[in-house]
């Protein structure tokens, strides 16, 4: 039996963000609620967290993930320190862990295993924000969450199809999805499903909200009746030597104008970037009216800056 991919936060009183789930229901809402006056009335929080000040700690390449966190607790009135490298390589991970709580007031923690984000929360003591790990990436969930709510008034009811690569993105959109009774289907080739154990957890979710969690093979069916679809790269960072393979494996799941057709007419198209475009994408449809990429793209940092002030008031 697979293991849980949900474990709750270690530190009572402490609000962290090491997987999408560690934030209630309630607090969820709460966030995107938080964000549309975030993002109207910038002046309105410029100093709103002046004095705190973020760990920044990059294992992986990253610009928007990088600059969205940077300017967001500068335009709140903090500042940040930012490392690039293996975290925990040259001492133990709960040394620097502890090290980290005693000079800044969060750790952001972008890794390839997900295990590093529950280690710098068990030994910090401060909140841990999950910039992207193997299997998780809820920063970036929020902002779809958020995004697709601006265009559409509304999240119940809608439907959002992912087509590709059953990966940490998938994972958390499916999350997301299934507690704001958002429809949430899938479309990848055999072996690359989203993890068996978060499905299960989503359709427990799905229940409750009156959405509906669908796994298919078939991009076509994905999409059908889709208010939005979504994609992402064929082969994360990490996967480079799996990249040709994959290449011939994903193929029919490329997100073009002939599978757009299946959805509804004013489907709107989503992609976490970067792009590999040719490949998951055509250009023609990442050029789109129906493209709102760079739309999710900014709308990163106005939702970490609500989660910010979520955490550090």
């Amino acid at each position: 039996m697979a293991a849980p991919i949900y474990q709750p936060a270690s530190h009572a009183g402490i609000i962290t963000l090491r997987k999408d789930l560690d934030l209630s229901s309630e607090q969820l809402n709460g966030l995107l609620d938080l964000t549309h006056p975030v993002k109207q009335f910038r002046q309105r929080y410029a100093s709103a967290l002046k004095g705190r000040y973020l760990s920044l700690l990059f294992e992986k390449p990253s610009l928007r993930t990088r600059v969205t966190f940077e300017l967001a607790i500068k335009q709140l009135g903090g500042d940040c320190i930012t490392q690039t490298g293996m975290i925990g390589e040259r001492e133990a991970l709960k040394d620097v862990a502890r090290n980290l709580a005693r000079w800044t007031d969060a750790i952001v923690a972008r890794t390839f295993a997900q295990d590093t984000i529950d280690e710098l929360a068990r030994w910090s003591g401060i909140p841990v924000i999950n910039a992207l790990s193997d299997l998780y990436h809820p920063c970036q969930a929020l902002a779809d969450m958020f995004t697709l709510k601006e265009h559409f008034g509304r999240l119940r009811g809608l439907k959002l199809a992912y087509v590709g690569d059953g990966n940490n993105v998938a994972h958390s959109l499916m999350l997301c999805c299934s507690r704001l009774g958002i429809h949430f289907s899938v479309a990848t080739p055999a072996g690359y499903e989203p993890n068996a154990a978060g499905v299960a957890q989503a359709r427990e979710f799905a229940a409750e909200s009156a959405a509906q969690i669908e796994i298919t093979r078939n991009p076509e069916e994905a999409v059908n009746s889709a208010h939005a679809v979504y994609t992402d790269v064929w082969a994360s960072m990490g996967q480079e030597c799996e990249a040709e393979e994959r290449k011939k494996l994903f193929a029919p799941y490329q997100v073009n104008e002939a599978l757009l057709d299946h959805a509804r007419k004013d489907v709107l198209f989503m992609h976490c970037l970067p792009a590999k475009r040719g490949l998951e994408v055509t250009d023609a449809v990442m050029e789109s009216p129906q493209s709102i990429a760079f739309e999710q793209a900014e709308n990163r940092l106005h939702v970490q800056k609500a989660l910010l002030l979520m955490m550090l008031q």
